[in-house]
């Protein structure tokens, strides 16, 4: 078996991937650093044998609701940030959301995922907001008996708590990245402890956590790795990567958007560290044309299924996709079916919710 010039070995590092062996960090930056086709096959192979071993050929698929696109954050990456004033933003009303719910649980989707910015209306402490977002939420499940995710941003331990009790399942809150100085340029004024006890917090009421990175913003190989230990040292049942793309109005407007070869080498990797958990390939990078790669790295996750006429907004890409139906459940099973794999059943999906939280509490 041939080793790399630094005495690595692919074939013994997948092998002792299969095995179930968390990698030491030089052997998980020794992957993502491949760039040669067959040795990028190998490691794609290997992600898909690892999901094929906890999830078989099953898909599950999350309808995505933006319902406010106000923050009162000035993250240095997103479209959303406070000081974009040259963006349209909305907050969508009761009807709105209870409509799109309705017609996303009709779809087939297995979750539905409630985003929004830090909304200052709706997190003001000691103000009418967190009833009407809890309000909403137990509309939300009412209509759709859907689990449900949230991403509301940080918010008070209390109020997760309250959160739980409404009819949430999922806490979704990003680091994008765990190199301390780099989270500190793209999260700008966030405290990156507060964020990391939030998620903590979450995971001791009992609730599902999604931690998330974001590739292409300065980030390198090794932060990367040190993210994967970040991820497992925090439990999360479900973790995500995405490539970033430039927005207008932003500080980082004019940089590149990544190799995509990078995000899909975190995909496999991901699976290979994280077997039974859960890896969305996302629709807001490169909509319905990129999710067969995704698929191909070993995701399982179709996420930000959009109807469309809604009305809503995605993130990287707030737009693409939406309007010609190519977010939507019946677009994706012609993707699935092409590639050998099918969407889940409902009850697939909430068994292994309820497992998964089994293991939390």
């Amino acid at each position: 078996m041939k080793e790399d010039g630094h005495g690595l070995n692919l074939e013994f590092i997948l092998d002792k991937a299969y095995q179930e062996k968390f990698l030491n960090k030089e052997e998980i930056i020794f992957l993502l650093s491949q760039r040669e086709e067959e040795k990028i096959k190998q490691i794609y192979a290997a992600a898909r044998m690892m999901r094929q071993k906890y999830f078989g050929q099953k898909i599950f698929m999350y309808g995505f609701i933006y319902f406010s696109t106000y923050c009162r954050n000035n993250c240095t990456f997103c479209l959303y940030r406070k000081e974009n004033h040259a963006l349209t933003r909305y907050r969508k009303n009761e009807t709105e959301i209870m409509e799109t719910a309705a017609s996303l649980a009709a779809s087939g989707v297995h979750l539905l995922d409630l985003t929004m910015g830090e909304d200052p209306e709706i997190l003001k402490q000691h103000s009418e907001g967190y009833d009407q977002l809890l309000h909403m939420v137990r509309g939300v499940k009412k209509v759709s008996s859907l689990p449900l995710m949230i991403s509301p941003g940080v918010v008070p331990s209390g109020f997760l708590g309250k959160l739980k009790e409404a009819g949430i399942d999922w806490y979704a809150l990003y680091h994008e990245t765990h190199n301390r100085a780099l989270y500190a340029q793209l999260r700008l004024g966030q405290d990156y402890e507060r964020r990391w006890q939030a998620k903590k917090q979450a995971h001791e009421l009992g609730m599902l956590v999604e931690e998330g990175l974001l590739t292409g913003v300065g980030d390198t190989v090794d932060d990367v790795a040190d993210s994967m230990f970040a991820m497992k040292k925090l439990g999360a049942e479900q973790v995500r990567v995405m490539s970033f793309v430039p927005q207008e109005e932003t500080p980082m407007a004019h940089w590149d958007s990544p190799a995509r070869i990078h995000e899909m080498l975190i995909i496999a990797v991901m699976r290979l560290l994280f077997p039974d958990r859960l890896i969305p390939a996302s629709l807001d990078v490169d909509g319905i044309k990129g999710l067969q790669e995704r698929l191909a790295a070993g995701a399982n996750v179709v996420t930000s299924i959009i109807p469309p006429k809604s009305g809503l907004a995605g993130v990287s890409n707030n737009t693409l996709d939406i309007e010609d139906g190519n977010r939507t459940v019946p677009t994706i099973n012609r993707v699935l079916e092409e590639v050998d794999l099918m969407p889940a059943t409902q009850q697939e999906y909430h068994n292994w919710v309820c497992l998964s939280r089994g293991a939390v509490r």
